[in-house]
């Protein structure tokens, strides 16, 4: 913008100029005819007369573009050029830079000079076809017009090719970068610009310590939860014995602590292992782990349930793999609970988004009871094996990823489980 502005600036200051100095080249061309008219008069017989032989030819032609009228004594000369048109009047004299309507559209310069001769004032008038001008102006305009649009466009087309060559290394940062959050990659390049290489050395040492006290952590947490799991299966020992069987409300009360102790340690073990976006480079195929998966789901379920999946051969998700198995093998291990004879999963990639939906024939779950079946600990039919501790997991996983869960019908006519997973930011 600032060059188009700056182009049309100098180009109307250009054009500016030359017109001034073409309008005060023709004014001295035009005094000079004046001059030259006035020499041309002669003292005759019958007073002062017009020698034609003195003055340019151009004034006898029709329209030439070059006029003339000489007054004196009441007495008025127009140039044969003019032939029937009347010059305009000028209001006082020297030289009019203001263009007057001519014949034929034409646009007229006009001098008009007071001389005395023979002792007569005479007054002349010249007059000069400004046109022929005017239209190089414009046909200039135009050209230059075009060979400035024609720059502007190299131009821009430079600058823009030299703005992506000189932006390249970013971009492949940002291709780089993408792919760590799809876990593609776990480090960048350090194949990069030297003004580049100390952004991409201090990511690099980020992620190594983002993934160095992550890994702590998770240990510490898993240490710890071990740690206590001793101590607390002593406790839950000691409460067979035969002093607390005597004591029904006291034993009902330590029993119940104890299961909310060991849920929260449950609890705390697996948020240590919910760090998918944490962790550059994981991922979770599809193709390599469902199999194994399944494999193990058919060693303990397979002899009175048909189990299957279907997903994309190549399909990738952007998630820890740990993650995913974990939240796969409660979502598997529920519906193989309550399936008659047939479990389903279904992974795909919808969008930007991917679903994970699973599917079972058994006795489903009523639509006002979905929403406590969620709940961590709850379950609907207390002597079924288990501690109703499988979709609160998967909450937890679901909801740390940053996805949805839903609990519907299922085709089959049991109940569907269907997540719905975003894209990692």
């Amino acid at each position: 913008m600032l060059l188009v502005v700056v182009g049309l600036v100098l180009a109307q200051a250009g054009l500016w100029i030359v017109d001034r100095g073409l309008r005060q080249h023709m004014q001295d061309n035009l005094q000079t005819q004046a001059e030259s008219l006035l020499a041309a008069l002669i003292k005759g017989p019958q007073g002062i007369e017009l020698n034609s032989r003195h003055h340019d030819a151009v004034f006898l032609k029709p329209f030439s573009g070059h006029y003339f009228i000489i007054e004196f004594n009441q007495q008025r000369w127009r140039s044969r050029s003019l032939w029937d048109f009347e010059l305009p009047e000028v209001e006082a004299m020297g030289f009019s830079e203001q263009l007057r309507p001519g014949p034929e559209q034409q646009q007229l310069l006009i001098y008009q000079g007071q001389y005395r001769r023979y002792k007569t004032d005479i007054k002349v008038t010249v007059a000069h076809d400004y046109s022929p001008v005017l239209i190089s102006f414009q046909q200039a305009q135009i050209i230059g017009g075009g060979l400035g649009l024609l720059a502007l466009l190299l131009t821009l087309l430079l600058q823009w090719r030299l703005v992506r060559r000189a932006l390249q290394p970013l971009e492949q940062a940002r291709v780089q970068i993408e792919q760590l959050q799809l876990g593609q990659r776990s480090q960048l390049e350090q194949d990069a610009p030297v003004e580049l290489q100390p952004l991409v050395q201090q990511v690099n040492r980020l992620l190594l310590h983002t993934e160095d006290t992550l890994q702590r952590s998770r240990k510490g947490l898993g240490n710890l939860g071990h740690a206590l799991k001793t101590p607390l299966a002593v406790l839950m020992s000691l409460l067979r014995r035969e002093e607390l069987q005597k004591q029904p409300e006291l034993l009902a009360l330590i029993q119940e602590q104890l299961q909310q102790i060991e849920q929260r340690i449950q609890r705390e073990l697996t948020r240590a292992r919910l760090s998918g976006d944490a962790l550059p480079g994981a991922f979770f195929e599809c193709g390599q782990e469902l199999p194994g998966l399944f494999q193990l789901m058919n060693r303990v379920h397979g002899d009175v349930l048909t189990l299957s999946w279907q997903a994309a051969a190549n399909l990738r998700l952007p998630y820890e793999r740990d993650d995913i198995l974990e939240m796969l093998g409660n979502l598997l291990d529920n519906a193989c609970k309550w399936a008659d004879s047939r479990v389903e999963l279904g992974i795909e990639q919808v969008g930007t988004d991917y679903c994970v939906r699973v599917d079972d024939d058994g006795p489903g779950i009523e639509e006002s009871q979905r929403q406590q079946v969620q709940k961590r600990g709850s379950r609907l039919d207390e002597q079924s094996a288990g501690h109703g501790l499988g979709l609160g997991i998967v909450r937890d996983i679901v909801e740390t990823l940053g996805g949805t869960l839903q609990l519907l019908d299922s085709p089959l006519g049991g109940l569907r489980v269907e997540i719905q997973l975003p894209t990692r930011l």
